[in-house]
C-alpha cells in the first residue's frame, strides 16, 4: 500500500454530479490506510441538488475520515505554516475553480488549501469536472498543465454530442496519478477515451 500513512487532503468544489464518485475515491484512499482530511469549497458545503444535499455529503465523508472537514478560509490557511499535507486532490475541480487557481484568487477554503499547500512545494493534483474544458477554461487547464508541482487526474470528453466542450476526470486513475504525483512525475497518459 503506498499511500499508507500518507497526509492526504482532498478538497472539493461544486461539481455535485461527481460526488458520488469522489466519495468512493475517499473510500478508497482510506482503505489504503491514508490519512484523509477533506476540504469544502462554499458552493459545496451550502448547495443541495438533485445529486444530493450538501448535509448528507458533509455528514458522510466525516464519517469515512473520522476528520470534520475544513469550512473556512482560516481553517485552510494554516496547511501553509503546518505542512500538514503529503498531497492535495482538488476533487471535483470546476473550471471556475482552475480560472481562480491560475489568477491567484483565493475566495474560498479550497483554493486557499492549494495556495497554501503549494507554498510547500508540494503535489497538487487535479480531478477536473467542467463543462466548459475545451472553451473558456482550454486555456486555464494548458497553464496548469505546464506549471511547476501540478498534475492532472487523466480526463476526456464524458458526452462529446451534448456537451462537446465537457470533460472530466476518470477517479478510476486517481490513486496511480497521486502516486506518480508524489515523485515528482505526470502519470500517463493524461488525455484518455471515456
Amino acid at each position: 500500500m503506498k499511500l499508507e500513512n500518507k497526509r492526504i487532503g482532498i478538497a472539493m468544489t461544486g461539481s455535485f454530479c461527481t460526488f458520488a464518485k469522489a466519495v468512493r475515491e475517499i473510500e478508497n484512499l482510506t482503505a489504503e490506510g491514508a490519512k484523509v482530511q477533506t476540504i469544502f469549497s462554499n458552493a459545496a458545503q451550502t448547495i443541495d441538488s438533485r445529486f444530493g444535499k450538501a448535509d448528507d455529503f458533509i455528514r458522510e465523508v466525516t464519517e469515512i475520515t473520522g476528520q470534520k472537514p475544513m469550512m473556512t478560509i482560516e481553517q485552510a490557511e494554516v496547511i501553509g505554516p503546518t505542512a500538514c499535507f503529503d498531497i492535495l486532490v482538488i476533487m471535483p475541480c470546476t473550471g471556475n475553480t482552475m480560472a481562480k487557481l491560475v489568477n491567484g484568487i483565493t475566495d474560498t477554503p479550497v483554493l486557499m488549501a492549494a495556495k497554501a499547500h503549494l507554498r510547500n512545494g508540494k503535489p497538487l493534483v487535479i480531478s477536473m469536472a467542467t463543462n466548459d474544458a475545451l472553451g473558456m477554461n482550454f486555456k486555464n487547464i494548458g497553464y496548469l498543465l505546464n506549471s511547476k508541482n501540478v498534475y492532472f487526474v487523466p480526463f476526456g470528453q464524458d458526452d462529446p454530442v451534448k456537451k462537446p466542450n465537457s470533460m472530466i476526470a476518470d477517479t478510476d486513475y486517481l490513486i496511480l496519478t497521486m502516486q506518480e504525483a508524489l515523485e515528482g512525475r505526470q502519470y500517463q497518459p493524461v488525455l484518455i477515451g471515456q
